[in-house]
């Protein structure tokens, strides 16, 4: 079923992304009190009942950067069932708050009206807010909870007003979820658009466009995938104090939430320890990895001299399969979805315990463990205890003798006999005393 859309616009530090956060209960816009920090659409299901849509400030486009951010505010209202008009009520309303009021008034939708920072001394009456035309007004305060639960009551009643069943909960689809991990200006954004065919992240020359986590959900051979598109991530000497520290732990957050991540590489530039430092926290939190070569459709190095570069900095990931791309001519940029699928279905296997034993038995006798002159570890047998990554323990004696190559020589007869192709796997080696 359906799920309908409430979006909140408004001027910038009208207190849209702190309403956002209150009614979906986490922090999943960026709040700053710097104005316009939200850049993006920042999606969210409030109780599996709603989407709510938090947007960017609306401001008149001077440039063409704006005007992008213009044009997905409008696309926020175009898609939206209900629109809450985020106002500062501290503040008498000026020609751009009744510029947003005649936006959201002309396109037929049912509004409300949002007096934010109602808690303040400063707060102005409601009369002083008539003007704009919206018969519905509720004070609210994002700092202080004062009447979110009762704009949340009245966001239900309007959706039931129009025809949807907010009544019951509906049920979120388990789905696949796909980040898009990478330095700034890489082309995720590109990406992600040609990826989820809209254009929903904003995408310019500039390094830094997006600072919040965008997503979307598209279906894949009946499969559901949910996009994640993360701010850039610099050298943490690199950034900014204030939000794009906050951006930067938005998108290890996103590492975190996903399945499969999609490490990009610009193949106009050259590759630096960055790239290899961010593949590193992929592996350490145990996701799935897709090194995706992005812009090989201008012109610079061959495809061979590309590979031949990736497989020389990130041998420490030989497993992770590599794709070259192009956003702009869509060069196999679906089939990340097939990789990625692939990749999942590794993250769940789970082996035989007796598969397992032969497998180490069959290493052992290839290759028997070196240790000590008269003290030897032995490996007696190995099971599978965990999936999402795959877990591995290996139980015998001595084994603190083992040498690290030896578990390197594991892994390898292990993926050698198993597809793990694009997941990381781990082993844990235990005494049997």
């Amino acid at each position: 079923m359906k799920l309908p859309v409430v979006a909140i616009i408004g001027q910038t530090n009208a207190g849209k992304s702190s309403l956002f956060n209150r009614l979906v209960r986490h922090s999943q816009a960026i709040v700053a009190r710097e104005a316009g920090t939200t850049r993006d659409n920042v999606m969210g299901r409030v109780d599996d009942r709603y989407i709510l849509i938090d947007t960017a400030g609306l401001k008149d486009p001077d440039d063409e950067f704006e005007s992008h951010i213009q044009e997905q505010i409008e696309d926020a209202v175009d898609s939206a069932d209900l629109i809450l008009i985020a106002l500062d009520s501290t503040k008498y309303p000026n020609q751009d708050d009744k510029l947003i009021a005649k936006k959201a008034l002309k396109s037929g939708k049912p509004t409300l009206l949002l007096l934010n920072k109602a808690d303040l001394g400063e707060a102005l009456p409601v009369d002083e807010f008539y003007s704009l035309g919206i018969k519905d007004l509720i004070r609210t305060s994002a700092t202080t909870g004062l009447h979110i639960n009762d704009l949340r009551d009245r966001i239900l009643f309007e959706l039931e007003k129009i025809g949807f069943k907010t009544s019951q909960k509906v049920k979120e689809e388990d789905s696949l979820k796909l980040a898009l991990i990478g330095r700034p200006n890489v082309g995720k954004s590109s990406l992600f658009n040609n990826l989820a065919k809209k254009q929903q992240a904003i995408v310019a020359n500039l390094s830094g466009t997006t600072r919040d986590v965008n997503r979307t959900t598209i279906r894949y051979k009946g499969k559901a995938i949910e996009l994640l598109d993360t701010a850039g991530l610099r050298r943490s000497g690199k950034r900014e104090v204030g939000i794009e520290k906050f951006s930067a732990l938005r998108t290890l957050s996103a590492i975190e939430e996903s399945d499969v991540c999609c490490l990009l590489i610009d193949s106009t530039e050259p590759h630096c320890k960055l790239d290899q430092t961010l593949a590193g926290e992929i592996i350490k939190a145990g996701k799935g990895i897709i090194l995706v070569v992005t812009k090989t459709d201008l012109e610079g190095k061959t495809s061979d001299e590309i590979l031949d570069q990736i497989t020389y900095d990130f041998n420490f990931i030989p497993f992770a399969p590599v794709i070259m791309t192009s956003s702009l001519t869509g060069k196999n940029t679906t089939k990340i979805f097939e990789l990625a699928n692939n990749i999942n279905e590794a993250r769940h296997a789970e082996l035989k315990t007796a598969d397992l034993n032969k497998l180490l038995q069959d290493a052992i006798n290839a290759h028997p463990p070196a240790g000590l002159k008269n003290t030897h570890p032995k490996l007696r047998y190995m099971v599978q205890t965990d999936t999402c990554p795959p877990w591995f323990v290996v139980y015998g004696s001595n084994l603190s003798l083992l040498h690290w190559s030896y578990k390197r020589y594991l892994e390898r007869r292990l993926r050698e006999a198993y597809d793990f192709g694009g997941t990381p796997i781990f082993f844990s080696f235990r005494n049997r005393d």
